[in-house]
């Protein structure tokens, strides 16, 4: 029993990890869309109502039962769908405009800041020492790997507003999640997160200027890759494991997701790998190890 209850664990932390390497390879995508075209807000749309278009289509064919959720809880999915997902991306799209990409960057990694106090306080989740010392290491970590101290940070204090509104939108996935898995299975609350993230983010849309972004075979394979292994793929993989993890645990250990992107961007994008970022992967890693 306890070897099945280890391997459930281990399967679980494996997703989040996989789910964060495959939201760290974002940049893949993004960078290659924008060349063409393509806006911030351009990608939150196509990534949003994307998802939801591919999610609804497989599981129209495969299990049409994620569909059937009760009135009384579809607050749960506008929290995951509305509030986190689409929130989260608006919010650091903006402090990105308007503070450095570093600032941003490691004001967005405060989410696991907040899912541990918001998880004590709502279901008394332990705040252990080995909790908080992972956290001080990744937290530690995903500054270096962002280059805070690098000597270029820019801030504002509506920028600093922003961004922590970044973290804390992007907090509230793991909280509204577990309320959600409560009742439902991780496929359930991703394609219910979807069906709400996608039509909300069409508020967003400028069809003109999406048209003209999208008049490629190129772009749209982009977009697809974008979708497929950067959205729906780890979104699933992250729900799937919060519903056998605790949530501030799993939140930090998605604090990977930045090593991740700066290994894509020395291996895609040939940037340079500076002490600091190798520095700043260590921590990460040892923060992740800590809480296997």
């Amino acid at each position: 029993m306890e070897d099945k209850k280890t391997a459930r664990t281990g399967g679980a932390y494996a997703s989040i990890l996989g789910a964060a390497v495959l939201w760290g390879i974002i940049g893949l995508w993004n960078r290659n869309l924008m060349a063409g075209g393509f806006t911030p807000t351009d990608i939150v749309v196509v990534r949003n109502f994307g998802g939801m278009l591919l999610l609804a289509a497989v599981f129209a064919v495969r299990d049409r039962s994620v569909f059937r959720v009760r009135r009384e809880h579809l607050k749960y999915f506008f929290g995951t769908g509305v509030i986190s997902v689409l929130l989260f991306t608006v919010c650091y799209f903006s402090c990105q405009r308007i503070c450095s990409l570093a600032a941003a960057s490691i004001l967005l990694y405060t989410a696991p800041s907040f899912v541990v106090v918001l998880s004590s306080v709502l279901w008394r989740e332990p705040v252990t020492k080995k909790k908080l010392l992972a956290l001080g290491l990744t937290l530690l970590g995903c500054a270096l790997v962002c280059g805070v101290f690098a000597g270029d940070l820019t801030v504002t204090a509506g920028g600093v507003l922003l961004g922590l509104g970044s973290g804390f939108f992007y907090a509230l996935y793991s909280i509204f999640g577990r309320c959600a898995l409560a009742r439902y299975g991780p496929m359930t609350v991703t394609v219910w997160t979807f069906l709400f993230a996608g039509p909300a983010s069409l508020a967003l849309l400028r069809p003109e200027r999406m048209a003209a972004a999208l008049s490629s075979p190129r772009q749209w394979l982009l977009s697809l890759g974008l979708v497929v292994f950067s959205t729906v793929a780890p979104y699933i993989l992250y729900t799937r494991g919060l519903a056998r993890v605790e949530s501030g645990r799993a939140s930090i250990m998605a604090s990977l997701e930045p090593v991740a992107a700066t290994l894509v961007g020395v291996l895609a994008f040939g940037e340079s790998l500076s002490p600091a970022s190798v520095a700043g992967i260590l921590c990460v890693l040892a923060g992740v190890y800590i809480l296997r």
